[in-house]
């Protein structure tokens, strides 16, 4: 979809701002400190460069190691402090660090509003005559009852069927038996994934109800987070989107599969009891490949040889946010993101932390097809955050088009995560381009 007349102008407003900042940081550098400017750049970049080497110490060894890099993690941003402080430039570093900030925000934003795509283009959609709800009381800490979900879906004529250790999936093709045309779910993303399957299987509306936890997919769909008996406007006042559906060895999901370090640690029994500690344990052999499977990933026509951690989703996350923890501009573009991590040592650490996508250790793309083979018969795999063990080959595709969701004509709208900062943008925006 275009951009609005007045998203362009904020656009172009913020692209200025953010061009304005980033030359008044650059005159505080060079007209307040002089040659000395470049030292505050050396040195910021530095500390960025230990501190990243000491945070990959601290989780890849364990005993003096381990405390070593903790502590550099953190002593490292405090000697560049502390050299500004000392060497008299202090307060103008902070003044060009202020400006800068200012400068990346507002870049972030124009680019924001510069994006012409949604999620989905909307399209009308007719009120559903007997839809079914499968809700899960016991999905993000009782969100159900706190928000008396059952009784507001009944009002508005759905039937609701609640989640007391039964198949999901079988539920949905139930309910469809019974003549439902919606199928919706109040719960975590993996319970939607199941019954997403079926609506789509059925050619049927499904209906997201942000009732779990974190809620990633109605995230990204623009729902309301915070109060999920918003959901419930689309059966009264809703518009259609057509958005991809994930495969994962024939399981449906709908935000993330995950390989190596991150589905190894969910494994644990003790995972769910101290995540922390967990993890911290678990990492320096995994990182080291002491531990875990080898893992080989054939995304299309490009080979990840030995990632340590490999992420596989539903449409492509923001490329700000490399761990896959933030936003999808798009659903309905049909291709699986893909993120491959291969760290070495503190020093591809270091240069993930300065270069980002860019680092060597990084591997950010997209694929129609991901197919991951192991050196182990079956591998650990985490759907859309829950544990399985697969068997190897492990294939993921993607399914455009496959699933009509119904969302209430008013929403929110996702709440997308700041992309990369692409300056020649920027610049373009700035001049009305």
């Amino acid at each position: 979809m275009e951009r609005s007349v007045e998203g362009a102008v904020r656009a172009q407003r913020l692209a200025r701002v953010a061009v304005g900042c980033a030359g008044a940081a650059a005159v505080v550098l060079v007209a307040m400190i002089g040659l000395r400017g470049l030292g505050v750049v050396l040195a910021g970049l530095v500390g960025l460069a230990v501190a990243a080497a000491g945070v990959w110490w601290a989780l890849a060894y364990r005993g003096p190691v381990r405390l070593f890099g903790a502590v550099l993690a953190v002593a490292a941003p405090l000697w560049v402090l502390g050299f500004l402080v000392n060497s008299g430039m202090g307060v103008a570093a902070l003044a060009a660090v202020a400006l800068w900030t200012g400068a990346m925000t507002s870049a972030a934003g124009a680019l924001r509003q510069d994006r012409r795509q949604r999620t989905a283009r909307e399209t009308s959609a007719r009120r559903p005559v007997r839809p079914v709800l499968i809700m899960n009381p016991k999905s993000g800490d009782g969100k159900v009852g706190k928000f008396d979900l059952v009784a507001k879906a009944e009002a508005l004529g759905a039937r609701v069927v609640l989640l007391d250790g039964q198949d999901v999936s079988e539920l949905a093709q139930q309910a469809v038996r019974d003549g439902a045309d919606l199928l919706g779910v109040a719960g975590g993303d993996g319970t939607q994934a199941l019954v997403a399957a079926v609506a789509a299987e059925h050619r049927l509306p499904f209906l997201v109800i942000s009732a779990g936890t974190r809620n990633h997919f109605a995230m990204d769909l623009g729902l309301d987070r915070t109060d999920p008996s918003r959901c419930l406007d689309a059966l009264t006042d809703g518009v259609e989107l057509r958005v991809d559906l994930g495969a994962v060895a024939g399981r449906p999901f709908v935000n993330t599969v995950s390989f190596g370090a991150y589905a190894e640690i969910v494994q644990s029994p003790e995972y769910r009891e101290s995540k922390a500690a967990t993890a911290l344990g678990a990492l320096p052999d995994l990182l080291a490949n002491r531990i875990g499977a080898r893992l080989t990933a054939q995304a299309d026509d490009t080979r990840l040889e030995d990632p340590q951690a490999l992420l596989v989703s539903n449409n492509a996350y923001e490329t700000g946010d490399l761990l896959g923890a933030g936003s999808r501009p798009r659903l309905d573009a049909g291709r699986l993101g893909v993120i491959g991590v291969k760290l070495e040592g503190a020093a591809q650490a270091a240069e993930l932390a300065l270069r980002g996508e860019q680092a060597q250790g990084l591997t950010v793309l997209t694929a129609r097809q991901v197919t991951v083979t192991a050196d182990n018969g079956t591998i650990p795999v985490a759907v859309d955050g829950e544990a399985l063990t697969l068997p190897t080959p492990v294939k993921c595709e993607i399914r455009p088009g496959a699933l009509r969701v119904l969302v209430p004509r008013d929403r929110p709208g996702a709440t997308a995560v700041a992309p990369l900062r692409d300056w020649r943008r920027v610049g373009r925006l700035a001049l009305g381009r």
